[in-house]
């Protein structure tokens, strides 16, 4: 039987702080130990934590690969639905049915540490220790990235007060600077003021270093060389001419590469119950890709028999990156998915209530209503697609709350069978990786039966169709917007990419977080013109006869009088104030912008 927590000593009402500082950490050799790492891998750096040299992962290229597993959710509510604690949970519960496994996360930015979502650790006897320390500084990688992006800030302004060549149009720096803090008055500033000396005047501003792209390709590199040749690669902004211009032409991206030396190397720490975790970089999962590191993964894939990873926000964000952007750039294939819902959520995409930021659940929210649950499944059914259109086909995890109602567990479960999908309640932040064995069972019986798939998937030009030229794009993309258009300055933007040579490349589009669409506040699934807001007519269309929808005797639930979502689904508004924007000079508002 693999080991258990050291000390449950806190009540299981305590909190999240009490219950961290109750156990008792094993020495962090010990857990390296456990992954087979050798010694002289191993880089203590203080009680409880150690950065692995990356010859870690040569001395465990000759072991076979364990199973890869992504943990992501249906779109959260402000508070989130605990991927977090769920894979945390998942990798405790697959450790107590015996199995060797390790849990790779992203690491907290303090921005929201600091502000209303608080810490990433996970929460109850799910989580990753010392909780403390991880979401404040813990080795300083994010702080390094920090510095090696506003190097590369430093030096363009330099570029541009010296007019060396290539000549960069001051109109056309996209290069921002950065700071792990919220602080909303440093958006949109206006640098270069003073003497002749001080540089050029311009409009700059600063972003969360979460938001970094150094952040992004730190978690993308698997060596010192590779992470060398992406920050080279990186584009600060236009020439005269319209050219993109990039760090190694500015000359910075020898100096970046040293600055992220130390950066570029794991983190070890452990969970509560003294399964391996391997905590790196954190890029956000509604502006970047939302995934944790490539070389962390690779060294859970090789020193155990699973490697649980969690990818940022619901399927349409962190997982669809992970699967085109991190998936590609590594060559791995996952073997499994996870997807977390919870009751509030789902009654969330109900449309019939409010949950605000930092404010208590409204009391509405908590009362017992199945067909609440069954009204917000349109949008389970949607992330459920948004996973199976990579290949894979997940297993819902039931992220259980206390004021849940066994009905309402009913209820995701019926939603859930009537997709083929498994469903399975855990209750790992009561009870621990005890908890979660239903899941971890669950998921083995998954992976067991799954087909090998790969993800390799083209990146055509959207194609035009028909004779008014429309075009149309990724037709079963995660958006699900109507008609897959995209609008002129869009296609002029990804065929201006084309003709620079980056055809290949998958484009990361920063939208929000907080629905299916490019509005924060659009309710539950984007629907077809005309269409119904259930959960039937949400998902595929299906045959005349198909068998009722649970809980009715009818196929359709139209009978329900559908509330209004908050703000209109219809997505053929111009802009919004969170709409993707493809350039990549805006960023979405929310919790991933410095001034949130």
């Amino acid at each position: 039987m693999a080991p258990q927590a050291s000390e449950p000593a806190a009540a299981p009402s305590a909190d999240n702080l009490s219950i961290a500082r109750a156990a008792r950490l094993w020495p962090i050799e010990e857990i390296a130990h456990r992954l087979g790492l050798p010694g002289e891998a191993v880089e203590p750096y203080g009680r409880g934590i150690a950065k692995l040299d990356l010859a870690a992962m040569a001395s465990l290229a000759e072991r076979p690969q364990g199973r890869y597993v992504v943990v992501t959710s249906m779109t959260p509510t402000p508070p989130g639905e605990g991927k977090t604690t769920t894979a945390i949970g998942l990798v405790q519960g697959l450790q107590r049915l015996g199995h060797t496994a390790s849990v790779a996360l992203r690491q907290p930015s303090m921005g929201p540490t600091l502000g209303l979502k608080g810490g990433a650790t996970g929460g109850g006897y799910s989580q990753v220790l010392p909780m403390e320390r991880i979401n404040l500084h813990l080795t300083g990688d994010i702080h390094a990235v920090g510095a090696a992006h506003n190097l590369l800030a430093a030096m363009v302004d330099n570029h541009l007060h010296h007019r060396l060549a290539p000549e960069l149009d001051p109109r056309e720096v996209r290069w921002q600077r950065v700071i792990d803090l919220n602080d909303r008055a440093l958006r949109h500033l206006v640098l270069g003021l003073g003497g002749r000396g001080d540089g050029i005047p311009r409009q700059g501003g600063f972003e969360i270093t979460a938001a970094s792209e150094v952040m992004a390709v730190l978690a993308l590199a698997d060596s010192l060389a590779d992470l060398r040749r992406r920050l080279g690669r990186l584009i600060v902004g236009l020439d005269r001419d319209g050219e993109p211009v990039t760090a190694e032409q500015i000359g910075a991206a020898g100096a970046m590469t040293v600055l992220l030396k130390e950066a570029l190397k794991p983190n070890l720490l452990q969970t509560l119950e003294h399964a391996p975790a391997l905590i790196h970089a954190g890029p956000f999962g509604n502006i970047a890709h939302g995934n944790s590191s490539i070389v962390a993964d690779r060294i859970g894939l090789h020193a155990g028999d699973f490697l649980v990873t969690e990818a940022g926000f619901g399927a349409d964000m962190g997982a669809e990156r992970f699967f085109n952007i991190k998936c590609r750039a590594s060559g791995l294939v996952p073997d499994a998915a996870v997807l977390v819902v919870t009751v509030r959520a789902l009654k969330y995409h109900s449309g019939r209530h409010r949950v605000m930021p930092g404010q208590p659940l409204p009391a509405s929210l908590l009362g017992e209503s199945p067909d609440e649950v069954r009204e917000g499944g349109a949008n389970l059914l949607k992330q459920i697609d948004n996973v199976r259109a990579h290949g894979l086909t997940p297993v819902v995890a039931i992220n259980a709350f206390p004021g849940d109602h066994p009905s309402e567990h009913a209820a995701i479960r019926e939603l859930c069978a009537s997709v083929g999908v498994r469903a399975e309640v855990s209750t790992h932040v009561r009870d621990g990786g005890e908890g979660a064995m239903a899941l971890a069972e669950a998921l083995i019986a998954a992976i067991d039966e799954a087909d090998t798939t790969g993800n390799a998937l083209p990146l055509p030009l959207p194609r035009r169709d028909g004779a008014g030229g429309e075009d149309r794009a990724h037709r079963h993309a995660p958006l699900r917007r109507r008609g897959g258009r995209l609008r002129p300055r869009h296609r002029e933007r990804l065929e201006t990419w084309q003709r620079q040579g980056y055809r290949a490349y998958p484009v990361c589009i920063a939208k929000t977080h907080m629905s299916l669409s490019a509005r924060r506040r659009a309710g539950s699934a984007p629907r077809p013109a005309g269409g119904c807001r259930c959960a039937r007519c949400a998902s595929p269309p299906a045959p005349a006869s198909s068998t009722p929808w649970p809980g009715t005797s009818s196929p359709c639930r139209d009978s329900v009088p559908h509330p209004p979502p908050h703000g209109s689904i219809s997505m053929t508004r111009e802009r919004s104030r969170d709409s993707p924007d493809i350039r990549g000079r805006r960023r979405t508002p929310g919790v991933d912008s410095p001034g949130k």
